[in-house]
């Protein structure tokens, strides 16, 4: 099994993607699992598709939550390595059905400079759970703006890059 960096551990540059596997996403999963459970286990788990819903399932089930919700927003305009982004569009908000009162955890893959996950967490807010925390697997630094540190904007945060990170769910595909 690979060892995956400690929350707060920032990877050296790379000059090419950092490809992921299985056994990454595994660690990362139990450490955003274990930053999640010392704020209180949420009721619900929202994974933003299609990158955040593996890792939203494989948290739910480390912390024995059953109400997993999916949620649609798009952002990169394919998954090739450093794609174009757009403005983030959701679709089919009413997948989340309702939220009220819920503790909800949002989980996605990787966050470059934020903007997506902060779009869907306002409107998830906008469905009246009690709280919304933030998840997710890797920031790419790259892009982050500057100013800010994604700590200051993303509550859990397993791995921190500054280059394209390939998941495995992401390589498979070429092997079709």
């Amino acid at each position: 099994m690979s060892a995956f960096p400690a929350p707060t551990s920032e990877d050296a540059d790379q000059a090419g993607p950092l490809y992921l596997t299985w056994d990454d996403i595994g660690i990362a999963t139990t450490a955003l699992a274990q930053q999640a459970l010392a704020a209180g286990v949420p009721q619900a788990v929202v994974g933003i598709v299609r990158g955040g819903l593996i890792p939203a399932v494989w948290i739910a089930h480390r912390l024995g939550v059953h109400d997993v919700r999916t949620i649609e927003v798009t952002r990169t305009t394919s998954d090739a390595v450093n794609a174009a982004k757009t403005v983030p569009t959701v679709r089919n908000p009413a997948s989340l059905g309702d939220l009220s009162g819920l503790d909800v955890l949002l989980v996605d893959d990787i966050a470059g400079s934020g903007t997506t996950l902060a779009h869907t967490a306002q409107m998830v807010r906008g469905l009246g759970p009690a709280r919304v925390r933030t998840a997710v697997l890797s920031v790419n630094r790259a892009n982050w703006p500057a100013g800010s540190e994604p700590h200051d904007r993303i509550d859990h945060i397993a791995r921190l890059t500054t280059t394209w990170v390939v998941f495995p769910w992401e390589d498979q595909h070429d092997q079709l």
